[in-house]
């Protein structure tokens, strides 16, 4: 069964076409590599799947929510409820701790509650940061940091996981401990990962990959 169905989106920026007519379905628990070189068109692709930028044609369907039907205050609600983002920089908010800023989607959303303190806690200590959580995020290493990003990313337990370029600013050892902890942690959650990367090393641990070059999927 399918979670993500584009068809046809196109995106451009000024005169410069970004996304020409693609066309991509997605099923459920699957992990999704997106490859391609520099302005292929491949982040813009993931800020349409995630609702963070709209398509100017065709349409974008996630968990059957034609994402084009909300205005920007529903499309806000959709991605706190439905969608985890984890992104090269961590953007994790300096004067929050790292537990409240692990916490900060569920206070969004209303649903904050012991059970979800408990589960992300739980989390911290699966992937050995829970000493972190009372600490600030600059008193973080940068492999520390983004393993809190990927806590909070995942602490609503989304249906949708979209990660570009997480291990961007890391070197290979935290780049490779990232990656195991977010193939461990999608299926503990049962969540659908998109992932977009440039590393070769990385794209060749998943089944799933795409190659978009000049906004089309070439292969």
């Amino acid at each position: 069964m399918s979670l993500i169905n584009c068809s046809s989106i196109s995106k451009s920026y000024g005169d410069t076409k970004v996304l020409n007519n693609v066309s991509l379905t997605i099923s459920k628990k699957d992990k999704l590599v997106i490859q391609g070189s520099s302005g292929s068109g491949k982040s813009t692709l993931l800020y349409l799947l995630g609702g963070l930028d709209r398509a100017e044609s065709g349409k974008v369907i996630i968990n059957d929510h034609d994402l084009s039907r909300f205005d920007d205050e529903g499309l806000a609600q959709f991605r706190n409820k439905y969608i985890g983002f984890v992104f090269q920089f961590h953007f994790l908010l300096p004067s929050m701790t790292c537990l409240q800023n692990v916490l900060l989607p569920a206070q969004i959303g209303g649903v904050l509650n012991k059970e979800i303190k408990k589960y992300v806690k739980e989390i911290a200590e699966l992937i050995g940061v829970d000493h972190v959580l009372n600490k600030y995020p600059y008193q973080l290493s940068g492999g520390e940091q983004q393993r809190v990003n990927i806590i909070r990313a995942l602490s609503l337990k989304p249906k949708l996981l979209l990660c570009d370029e997480p291990t961007g600013n890391l070197d290979s050892k935290n780049s490779e401990n990232v990656i195991s902890l977010i193939n461990s942690l999608v299926d503990k959650t049962e969540s659908t990962l998109v992932l977009v990367t440039h590393d070769n090393d990385i794209a060749s641990r998943f089944k799933s990959k795409i190659t978009i070059e000049d906004g089309r999927i070439i292969s």
